[in-house]
C-alpha cells in the first residue's frame, strides 16, 4: 500500500492517472501533454507501474497504458477510512437533551 501513496504524492502522477480515466493513451501521446524529459516521464511510469496503478502493453511499437481503476479505488476507499470519511466511517448521531 505504501506504493500506492508513493505513487499519488506526486502531481505529474495524478495527472497521468487522471489523463488515462479518459481511457488507454501511448506513452507518445501522454508524453506530448506534459513539458517533460521523457525519461522524466518514463520515471513516472514506472512508479505507477509499480504501485499496480497502471499496465503497460506494446502494440507495434508504441506503448500503451491503461488504469487499473479497481487498485486505484481501494487505495482512495483506504485513505478515506483513515481519515474517518465516506461510508463506514463511524459517524455517531447527536443526541439532544428533552
Amino acid at each position: 500500500m505504501n506504493d500506492i501513496y508513493k505513487a499519488l504524492s506526486h502531481p505529474v502522477r495524478r495527472e497521468i492517472l487522471a489523463r488515462l480515466r479518459q481511457g488507454p493513451q501511448t506513452a507518445g501521446l501522454l508524453a506530448e501533454q506534459f513539458d517533460l524529459a521523457k525519461p522524466t516521464l518514463s520515471g513516472h511510469f514506472s512508479v505507477l507501474k509499480q504501485a499496480n496503478l497502471i499496465e503497460a502493453e506494446r502494440d507495434g511499437t508504441s506503448i500503451v497504458y491503461h488504469l487499473k481503476l479497481s487498485v486505484l479505488e481501494e487505495a482512495l476507499s483506504g485513505a478515506m477510512d483513515l481519515f474517518g470519511i465516506g461510508a463506514g466511517s463511524g459517524e455517531r448521531k447527536i443526541e439532544t437533551q428533552s
